[in-house]
């Protein structure tokens, strides 16, 4: 038999469990020994009791003075070394950052290259004199917005200036002129179901992320509930068709591609001959990374444009150019004469994350009268983000 070690108070508290388990039963035969009848409930004697009762019970391994005798209670195990030390190098899981986090931090060099730069001159002076207006126009044709968008804001600023008291307000002014430009550019890629297949051709110079990009586009696209498939219209280099063919198998699209060397317009056709027999809701066609100063190859671009029109009427829907930020002003040119060849309806401006020189697209949505539809701020597949204005300028000018 096993014995159980109990404290003096444990048998106190035992025999006054009993003490009200017998006031219970008297008070439920209306026999209690008062002179005076006490408004108490009978079940509240029985809860007492019980609760009294059950402070008494044996529970090892929960009250070491009621383990059997002899019987030490369990050692608390603690954790080894080992264990520590992995507990220790294990990082905690973060919260997956939020679409305005990451737009945030990857406009935050754009936000040093172009905000700071141009708050820091207000800063100099309590009141905006000509002196500050001289440095503020040296200032913003030094930034990478480009001549014209520089002198179109300065202008802004001086017609404003009467009304400016402090720095803020003249960034606000300034906020408020660039927020106006880029609203104009404002458009979402629509994609209907009365154009199907929907055609996007997409080009732009070596390097620019036009391969990534269609990947990100079709990743967008698919997980949307539509069918997409591919046409690798750069048949230069094997490797290019290799790389988005790896692409289109991770998202999940249909492929079509042909030999390097292949003419690229007769890709493009064998892309849109598919799309329409498998009844795809969009076809992607990639085209060969070019320098927009080579005539020939922009040639090549149009007659792609023109076996394409012939076969679907209206197809290519979309002529997106790429852009790659961290080249600056040049990304102007770049645009200029692509538009003047194909006459480009979107823009996807790619590595803003990595570079200070992505206010460029201020002067581009100026200069150009061609929709921004994506915006790329890092590598992650739904780091290509539809381009929202108001949320690229509060990203741009966050604590201004």
């Amino acid at each position: 038999m096993v014995k159980y070690r109990f404290h003096t108070y444990d048998y106190i508290i035992y025999l006054l469990s009993y003490v009200f388990f017998a006031l219970f039963i008297a008070d439920s035969q209306s026999a209690l020994p008062f002179a005076e009848p006490v408004d108490i409930p009978s079940w509240l004697y029985l809860i007492i009791a019980a609760a009294l009762n059950a402070w008494v019970l044996p529970i090892p391994g929960i009250h070491p003075r009621r383990l059997p005798e002899g019987e030490a209670p369990l050692p608390i195990e603690k954790p080894s070394a080992r264990a520590e030390e992995e507990a220790i190098s294990r990082p905690e899981k973060k919260p997956a950052p939020s679409p305005r986090e990451k737009l945030e931090k990857g406009l935050s060099k754009t936000h040093k290259g172009f905000v700071e730069r141009i708050s820091s001159v207000f800063r100099r002076s309590k009141t905006i004199d000509e002196s500050i207006l001289t440095e503020l126009e040296e200032t913003l044709v030094g930034t990478d917005i480009g001549v014209r968008t520089a002198y179109a804001i300065f202008e802004h600023v001086q017609k404003e200036v009467g009304k400016i008291q402090s720095a803020e307000e003249a960034m606000n002014s300034i906020r408020a002129e660039v927020d106006a430009i880029l609203k104009k550019r404002e458009a979402v890629l629509d994609i209907t179901a009365e154009t199907r297949p929907f055609v996007i051709m997409v080009t732009g110079v070596n390097g620019s992320g036009k391969t990534t990009t269609i990947a990100k586009i079709a990743y967008r696209l698919k997980n949307e509930g539509k069918s997409v498939i591919i046409a690798s219209g750069d048949t230069f280099r094997a490797a290019a068709i290799e790389q988005l063919e790896h692409w289109a198998q991770k998202v999940g699209a249909d492929f079509i591609k042909s030999h390097e060397g292949a003419d690229p317009s007769a890709v493009a056709f064998d892309g849109l001959t598919a799309a329409i027999s498998r009844n795809h809701d969009v076809l992607i066609i990639d085209t060969a990374g070019r320098l927009h100063t080579k005539e020939n190859l922009m040639e090549e671009l149009k007659k792609t444009k023109r076996v394409l029109d012939k076969k679907l009427p209206g197809a290519p829907h979309e002529i997106l150019l790429v852009l790659d930020a961290t080249i600056g002003q040049n990304a102007i040119e770049q645009t200029r004469q692509f538009h003047n060849a194909l006459g480009i309806t979107g823009i996807t401006m790619t590595k803003l994350d990595g570079s200070s020189k992505g206010g460029v697209i201020v002067g581009i949505a100026n200069e150009f009268d061609i929709p921004i539809r994506y915006i790329g701020i890092g590598e992650d597949m739904d780091d290509l983000q539809p381009f929202n204005a108001q949320n690229f300028v509060n990203a741009l000018f966050l604590d201004n």
